[in-house]
Order: C-alpha cells, then sequence, then structure tokens
C-alpha cells in the first residue's frame, strides 16, 4: 500500500497530488510543487503561500539536505557515515553525528517494543536476500547461510553512547551491520519539515518516499489530506483519506518490493527470527505518529509481525494504525481507534 497525496491531478511516480474536495469560494492559493529523487526513491514538497520566484532556491535547499541525509544514512554509498561504521570491525566507541544517535535511539526504542521484529542490525540478511548493494541471489539462501548471517545480527549487540553532547554508536560484535532503510524515509521527511520551519514556511506538505509530514493548510486553505492507496497495481485506487493534522505518517508494504526465485515471491520485509523474507498475510501497515521517523519505525516492526501479533502491540501501545490483510475473498481492513480520529468524514 502507498500514500496518495491529495492536491489538483499531478502524477508523479507513486504519489497523486491533487485538490481538495470542496474548495472555499474565495480565490485559491496555488501551492507550489517540488520534486526530486533521494535515497532510490523520490521526494515532494506542496508549499502553500511560496511564490515560483523563491521556489527555484527552495529546491536546491531541500536537494542539498537530502544529499545530506543520504550521505549520512546510505548503504549504497561506500562512504557514508553509515558505511564506514559498518565496515569497521572494531568494537571500541564510533563517533557519529547526534542525528545518527537520535536514528539509532528510535530504532532501538521501537525494537524493544516490537519484541525485535523492528531490527535495524537485520542488514547482513538482507543483503544475503538482495535487497542490499549486493546482488540478488540466483538460488534461495540456504540454512547454513541463513544462520551465518543470523550471527552477525542482534538489537542487543549496539548500543547508542550519550555523553558530554557527543555521541557514538558501539557494536559488540565485529560482524554487525546496521542498515536504516526502514527510518531514512522517515528521517529525511521530518528533516524537511525543519528545513520549511527554518525557511519561515509553515504550510506544507513533505514527503520522501512513503513518508509524509505535513503543517498548517494547502493552497485552498483547507487541511492538507493523504490518501492510502489500495494493494493493487491500480496507482489511483484510493483506500481511505486522512487529514493528518500536523502529524507524520509512514507505510510499510509487501507488495511492490519483491522478486521471484525459485518460483517463490521474495518479498524486500526480512524476519529477523526465521532470518527470511515474511510469508503471513499481512500485505500493508500504515502509522500515523508525531513524526515520520516514529511512524515508520513502527510500520517496519508491525509489517513483520504479521496482523494478529501487530494488533497485539498496536492495542498495548494504542498507536494510531491502519492494516490491510490478504483473505481468500481478497482483503480485509483493521484500524486502530486512535487511527479513525484521523479518518476523513464519511470513511469510516
Amino acid at each position: 500500500m502507498e500514500l496518495t497525496l491529495l492536491r489538483a491531478g499531478l502524477v508523479a511516480g507513486l504519489l497523486i497530488l491533487t485538490g481538495c474536495d470542496n474548495p472555499p469560494s474565495t480565490a485559491a492559493t496555488t501551492a507550489v510543487v517540488l520534486e526530486g529523487k533521494t535515497m532510490g526513491t523520490y521526494w515532494r514538497a506542496s508549499l502553500a503561500g511560496v511564490d515560483s520566484a523563491r521556489a527555484e532556491d527552495l529546491r536546491h535547499k531541500i536537494q542539498s539536505q537530502l544529499d545530506g541525509d543520504d550521505q549520512l544514512l546510505s548503504t549504497w554509498k561506500p562512504d557514508s557515515a553509515l558505511s564506514r561504521f559498518n565496515q569497521s570491525t572494531s568494537t571500541a566507541p564510533w563517533p557519529v553525528s547526534e542525528a545518527m544517535s537520535d536514528i539509532v535511539t528510535e530504532a532501538l526504542r521501537v525494537g524493544e517494543k516490537t519484541h525485535g521484529a523492528m531490527d535495524i542490525t537485520v542488514g547482513p540478511l538482507v543483503n544475503l536476500w538482495g535487497f542490499g548493494p549486493d546482488k540478488q541471489p540466483v538460488k534461495t539462501p540456504d540454512a547454513s547461510q541463513i544462520a551465518a548471517a543470523k550471527a552477525k545480527t542482534g538489537l542487543a549487540h549496539l548500543t547508542v553512547i550519550n555523553k558530554a553532547g557527543q555521541q557514538w554508536l558501539q557494536k559488540d560484535i565485529p560482524g554487525l551491520y546496521v542498515d536504516l532503510s526502514t527510518v531514512g524515509e522517515g528521517y529525511a521527511a521530518d528533516h524537511l519539515a525543519r528545513l520549511m520551519e527554518q525557511q519561515g514556511i509553515s504550510r506544507y506538505l513533505v514527503s520522501v518516499g512513503g513518508a509524509v509530514v505535513t503543517r498548517g493548510t494547502n493552497g485552498d486553505g483547507n487541511p492538507w489530506r493523504v490518501a492510502i492507496q489500495k494493494p493493487t497495481d491500480r496507482e489511483n485506487a484510493v483506500q481511505a483519506v486522512v487529514d493528518l493534522n500536523g502529524h507524520g505518517i509512514s507505510t510499510s508494504g509487501s507488495y511492490r518490493n519483491y522478486y521471484e526465485l525459485d518460483g517463490r515471491r521474495i518479498s524486500h520485509v526480512i524476519d529477523p527470527v526465521s532470518g527470511a523474507p515474511i510469508q503471513h498475510k499481512l500485505v500493508s501497515v500504515t502509522v500515523i505518529a508525531p513524526t515520520a521517523l516514529e511512524a515508520d519505525a513502527w510500520d517496519t516492526g508491525l509489517m513483520v509481525l504479521g496482523t494478529e501479533k501487530a494488533r497485539q502491540v498496536v492495542e498495548q501501545q494504542q498507536l494510531a494504525v491502519y492494516m490491510i490483510t490478504k483473505t481468500a475473498e481478497g482483503f480485509s481492513v483493521w484500524m486502530s481507534p486512535q487511527f479513525k480520529t484521523f479518518l476523513l468524514a464519511g470513511e469510516n
């Protein structure tokens, strides 16, 4: 399931920006829409009250910041900050930026709350199954390969140290490999939102991949609205529409990023317990949270858990979550009471 951003009839990639259902009778102020590529996906910024003369300057600022985020978090760039940590076999504290420390801290927190399902140390398994910088395998990894990769994983082997204004990451096994792709889009979307505030822009919708943050109202003076797409190849098929009201939203889905191997569909979502791609029927999880980073972390962990275990965690943590599960008849939908408060009237 993808997120569809609502503004007037402009289509690009997996996100669609269209106009609100009931624009006011007064003259509408057109929002400026900027877009580009980052982190192997697309970014979008829809800005109300910004004239075209300022747009180009903002585009450069946005792209520059996102390039910096990619240089921080990428596992595809061998010289990124994260890659340098992964390449090191040292178990001594490794100095990192405050941003890296904050991202890993949030990921570890959600990892604990999901009983290890959200595991940013699952990188060796991600690479083994062909969803990292390594090539796709030509045959299904065997039990010994999976066991060898699992031996290099585990949240307990990674520690964040904050002391006297300095931050470090520390691994206690040399082969630990951290993959932050599960939270990178959320962090980058939050970072874009902070950039907008710094630039004095208070009415915006920004997105990186499937992570979205909104503030204020759109060009018509109405709340920004985000549509959740049905798990189908028809990109305009809308499942539900929400008003984020200043929150972040993120979706994890198993039905788009996959490949075929030995007659099986191989999902990019890896279960840290089995060491293999998930096999259950939960096909997408959408989470609304105070930040896109938090939403991005939760959606991955819940996706790994599967429908029933995910529901238990959602109810325990009182999260705003929308889940779609494949059934023999098609798809079934479940949402938490907290998520219902964000639904557009009439969508219940």
